[in-house]
Formats: structure tokens, C-alpha cells, sequence
């Protein structure tokens, strides 16, 4: 115990005794303890006598092990500290400056090209004022049509619109030496559809129902004429789908009414038919002119008979007058039988019906009856489907869609991308952002070993 206090004062003095350094090494602990204790003390007031100089701090003893460690330890970190620094060079400040100056200098000006528009119906309620025809919901337009709308700008089928029509390979080829911003030639049509969806933006607005639509190119006059062009094909897609749908409304009707047609031009056909085999156009009319026909003979057999009974009271049986008027008797009753002929047999009918051939009056009006039910019912039938066509044809067009572009392209005067300052900014965090979060990891794993 004597032994260790006593190096403990030494070392408080900052001294060690040469006799005790030399007997055994200085522990790791004690050397801790001596740096602490000489730290408030490396600047005496006053000097150090000769013999003190020879002795020197454990820090800097060259025969010490734990010094020799506090020295390789100090070197190890400048080391780190200086990877750090040029890591933070290369991966943050260098890219900063090379985007900076490519945003400066490279980078080529673009203009945009804004519009609206909204796919709307016929069937909407006019608006009295501009801002009425905003405030309106959605009975205009059908966001399912928009949502469509917004797909077809936004697909491979515009895209291969643009190319056929103004060449996307010419039109947003890179000026200068701007590679970034600009198509590369020969492109896939992956490629161009990629590049398209960056140059192009569309938002829809749920409630209106209203498409904003912004186009960038190289030159107002480009970006212009683009966004003219997407308006067109827009409009085109939206008539077909209008044109479909209402075609597919109308189909139906106008099936219903070619059956109807058909079988009304059947039953027609059908009884003009029969009138040309039975002569006569209404058989129930020639029934009626018949049955005038037999009364009118009944009137003159029951007058003959009447004169012949006067006639026998008055003359013989072989009297010209009397054969005479038995004569006319005769005929009238056998013109009776035949005229009552055309109505029927007078036998009782069966199942087959009075006469197969249908040659009497009966059997013709029978046919004719069943001809003109068939031919009224194929009539009221037509007549019925020309009101549901008529009715369908009004629903489709109360539900035709149209777009309404209220907001015509623009054409720019001043080059509002890249944003220069915006992008070099974000290189810069991003980088930043990525340099913490390596050196972050580096100190955590270094911790924990």
C-alpha cells in the first residue's frame, strides 16, 4: 500500500521513478490515471530543474506499450476523418456542382402548353353563368368517361397518335448537348410511352369532373401544337364511345322492329294472297250482299206465290198464267238454294270445320278473319316497336357525351423547366441524405464491434 501511494504521488508531482519504471511495466490504468492527473499541469509556472527534464509522461515514452497504442490511435482517427471528408467531396459536393452546372449551362429551356376540358352530356342542365357551370356535379360529365379519357392520354395509343403524326424522335430530340432531357433515337415504344408520361401531365378534378392538361416540349410552338392534337384524338375517342353506346341502345329497337316489319309483311302478303284466289277483297262484305240477295228473292217467291194462289182461284192449272208464275216459283226457289249454297252445307260441322276446301262464304270469312287478326295484331305490334325505337332513339341521345374544352392551349412567352435551382437543391439533399446515412452506418457498426 506504501508502494502504490507512493507512485501516486510521484505521478501527482508528475514524476516516476526511474527504479520502479524499471523493475516492471506501468499498468494500463495507472497510465490513464497519470494522463488525467498531468493534464492541468502541462504549463508550469515555473521551470523545470534539469535532472526533472529527463522525466518524461508515459504518453510519450517510446518503451511504453500503452503509449505506443494512444499514438497508433491518433493516426487511426485522422485517417477516418480524412475518408470521411473526401467521401463527402465525391458523393455530395461534387454532384452538387456538376448538376449545378449542368442545370446552368446544358440544360435546355422548356415550354408548357396548358388547357381544360371535361367530358360532358346533353342530357345536363345548362348552366346560367361560367361559374354555375363549375359549381355543377357530375350530371354533366361521367367520371367513368373521364377516367377513361385520362387512361387513353396517358397510353401506348397517344403516344403512337404523336409519333405518326409529328414524330417524337424530332420533336423532342436532345438540343445540344442536354442527353438528360431530351429522347434518345430509335427508341422503344416502352421507352417513348416513359418519356411521354414525364413530358405530359393530367389531373382530373372529382367534383367537376374537370381534366387539366399541361404539355412541356422544347419551343411554345411545339408544346401548342401537341396539346391541339391530344384535345383532337380526345375528342374523337369520346364521339366513338358516344357513338357505340348509342349504338348499342338503338340495336335492340331496331331488331324488334325488323321482326315486326317481317311479320307484317307476311300477314300483309298472306291476305292479299287470299284475295286473289277468292276473288272478292272482303268476304264478309259479299256475305252481306248475298244474304240482301236471298231476301230479296224470298220477297219475290213469297210474291209469286201469293199471285199464283190468286191466279188458282181464278184460273185453271193449265192456264198460261198459272204455268207461268209456277215457272218463276221454280227458278226463284232454285236461285234461294243456290245463293243459301254460299253461306254452307247446313250439315252439322265436325272438328275439321265446315268445309275443307273453304269455297262457301263461311269458310271464307273464317280464313279472312284469321288473316286480318294476324295482319292487325302484326300491324299493332310494328307500330309498337316504332315508339320503342323512337323512345330509344330519345335516351340515346339525351345520353350522348361530348367534350367541352373551355380552356383552349396556351402558348407560352417565357420557359418555365427545368427547374434549375429546384433540381440542383435536390441533388444536394439527396446526396447529403445519402453520405449520413453511410457514414451513419459505418460509426454503428464500428460501435458495436
Amino acid at each position: 500500500m506504501d508502494n502504490a501511494q507512493q507512485k501516486i504521488a510521484s505521478a501527482a508531482n508528475g514524476r516516476v521513478e526511474p527504479e520502479l519504471r524499471q523493475q516492471r511495466p506501468v499498468p494500463k490504468n495507472l497510465v490513464l490515471l497519470q494522463g488525467l492527473l498531468e493534464r492541468p499541469f502541462k504549463a508550469p509556472a515555473s521551470p523545470v530543474p534539469p535532472q526533472e527534464q529527463d522525466v518524461v509522461a508515459p504518453e510519450i515514452d517510446p518503451d511504453s506499450g500503452a503509449a505506443t497504442a494512444v499514438v497508433g490511435k491518433t493516426r487511426f482517427l485522422k485517417t477516418r476523418h480524412f475518408v470521411i471528408g473526401a467521401s463527402f467531396v465525391l458523393a455530395v459536393a461534387v454532384p452538387t456542382a456538376l448538376s449545378s452546372l449542368y442545370m446552368a449551362f446544358v440544360a435546355a429551356d422548356q415550354y408548357h402548353s396548358s388547357s381544360s376540358f371535361s367530358v360532358r352530356s346533353i342530357e345536363s342542365t345548362q348552366a346560367s353563368d361560367l361559374m354555375g357551370m363549375f359549381g355543377q356535379a357530375s350530371s354533366g360529365s361521367t367520371i367513368s368517361d373521364s377516367y377513361v379519357l385520362l387512361d387513353f392520354i396517358l397510353s401506348e395509343r397517344m403516344v403512337q397518335a404523336v409519333d405518326e403524326a409529328f414524330g417524337l424522335d424530332k420533336i423532342f430530340a436532345p438540343r445540344g448537348s442536354d442527353f438528360f432531357y431530351g429522347i434518345a433515337k430509335d427508341a422503344p415504344i416502352e421507352d417513348k410511352l416513359d418519356y411521354w408520361r414525364n413530358m405530359i401531365s393530367v389531373n382530373l378534378d372529382h367534383t367537376s369532373g374537370i381534366m387539366n392538361l399541361q404539355v412541356k416540349a422544347f419551343s411554345p410552338e411545339d408544346s401548342q401544337r401537341i396539346a391541339n392534337f391530344v384535345i383532337a384524338q380526345s375528342e374523337k375517342l369520346v364521339n366513338e364511345l358516344s357513338l357505340y353506346g348509342r349504338t348499342e341502345v338503338l340495336k335492340v329497337a331496331q331488331e324488334e322492329v325488323t321482326t315486326a316489319e317481317n311479320r307484317l309483311a307476311g300477314a300483309r302478303g298472306a291476305l292479299r294472297d287470299y284475295r286473289d284466289s277468292s276473288q272478292e277483297a272482303d268476304p264478309v262484305e259479299g256475305a252481306k250482299l248475298a244474304a240482301q240477295l236471298v231476301g230479296s228473292l224470298e220477297q219475290q217467291l213469297v210474291q209469286m206465290r201469293t199471285d199464283l194462289s190468286v191466279a188458282l182461284t181464278q184460273l185453271s192449272e193449265n192456264t198460261p198464267r198459272v204455268r207461268v208464275l209456277r215457272s218463276q216459283i221454280t227458278s226463284i226457289e232454285a236461285q234461294i238454294n243456290r245463293e243459301r249454297q254460299r253461306f254452307g252445307s247446313g250439315t252439322a260441322v265436325g272438328k275439321q270445320g265446315r268445309s275443307a276446301s273453304g269455297t262457301d262464304v263461311a269458310g271464307r270469312i273464317q280464313k279472312y278473319e284469321t288473316l286480318q287478326t294476324d295482319s292487325e295484331f302484326a300491324e299493332r305490334a310494328y307500330t309498337s316497336s316504332l315508339a320503342s325505337l323512337e323512345k330509344a332513339r330519345l335516351d340515346a341521345n339525351a345520353k350522348q357525351r361530348y367534350l367541352a374544352v373551355f380552356i383552349r392551349p396556351s402558348l407560352s412567352e417565357m420557359a418555365q423547366y427545368p427547374s434549375r435551382l429546384l433540381n440542383s437543391f435536390l441533388v444536394l439533399i439527396g446526396s447529403l441524405l445519402l453520405w449520413g446515412v453511410v457514414v451513419m452506418g459505418y460509426y454503428n457498426i464500428r460501435d458495436r464491434n
